[in-house]
């Protein structure tokens, strides 16, 4: 179990973190969202140690984070941090001796940790030759050289191709399996519910609300149905439903889905050869983070 107590941060005139608090059950992934500047990245070099100056306490397996509990965390920042004019495993033997590792252990090792990110057949080439994607793996292999039991992933799939991004999901879930908690900060909303199991939406370096995906979905997304057809809406529909124009047709926002698919129902049996498209819209984490962030760009 990882354990932030009251953390806050200072940048001279800029608070980039404000008491913030959070629990990160032992063996979970856990989500943490936010637009550009709102703390995320800060917390995370908080909790891998390299930011040691700050307010409150940040605790695993229930003993203060220090150089000794550190060696089971293994951290990928969003920046690449590869030596691009060596080879991967060169790379990878680098970061090993980093944590002890050598002689036949740290060899056995860089060779296990080639493989498990697909690169296998690539592992004497310069990395300056490799994709974004293979950087990318190579990237999240010199963290895991230590075989750390908790692993921070800031943005990991910036940038990459849909057949990396799919391979580093498979790469978590692998993880997720063996027992690891994993802290996954990204962008994608999509990447959050398909990996995580809670999250913490940090804005302006205060978290805003955390818990279980699901519950979140339900206490903020209000289910939505989306209609198209020639025929219009039923004329009493705005009782129940706040009603969107949308791609030709009408987003209807509402707390009573499935009174408002019967209204529909009917009002298109009437003229069926009207209507070309009628489903339910389920609740997305993308709506409960606008919805606690605000739209308004960040830079």
């Amino acid at each position: 179990m990882l354990e932030i107590k009251n953390v806050s941060k200072q940048y001279k005139n800029t608070c980039a973190l404000k008491d913030v608090s959070i629990t990160i059950p032992k063996g979970s992934c856990y989500g943490l969202v936010g637009p550009n500047g709102a703390g995320k990245s800060t917390l995370l070099k908080i909790i891998s140690t390299v930011i040691q100056d700050y307010q409150g306490q940040v605790f695993f397996n229930n003993r203060v984070l220090d150089h000794k509990t550190k060696e089971n965390l293994g951290y990928i920042p969003q920046e690449i941090c590869l030596e691009q004019t060596v080879s991967a495993i060169q790379n990878l033997h680098f970061f090993g001796k980093i944590h002890g590792l050598k002689g036949n252990q740290l060899r056995q090792r860089a060779e296990k940790i080639l493989s498990y990110i697909g690169l296998k057949d690539r592992g004497k080439d310069k990395v300056l030759t490799f994709s974004g994607g293979m950087k990318r793996r190579l990237n999240i292999g010199c963290a895991l050289m230590n075989n750390p039991t908790t692993i921070i992933m800031d943005e990991p799939t910036v940038g990459i191709d849909p057949q990396s991004r799919n391979y580093i999901f498979d790469m978590i879930e692998n993880l997720k399996q063996t027992g690891c908690t994993i802290i996954y900060a990204s962008h994608y909303m999509e990447e959050i519910e398909q990996l995580c199991d809670e999250v913490a939406f940090i804005d302006q370096g205060e978290v805003v609300d955390s818990g279980k995906i699901n519950i979140l979905l339900q206490k903020y997304a209000a289910p939505s149905i989306f209609v198209k057809g020639k025929n219009g809406l039923p004329t009493n529909i705005e009782q129940d439903a706040t009603i969107k124009e949308s791609k030709n047709g009408y987003l209807l926002s509402t707390k009573k889905p499935l009174i408002v698919m019967d209204k529909l129902v009917h009002h298109y049996l009437k003229n069926a050869h009207d209507l070309e498209r009628l489903e339910l819209v389920q609740p997305r984490l993308e709506d409960v983070f606008f919805l606690l962030t605000g739209k308004e760009l960040r830079d």
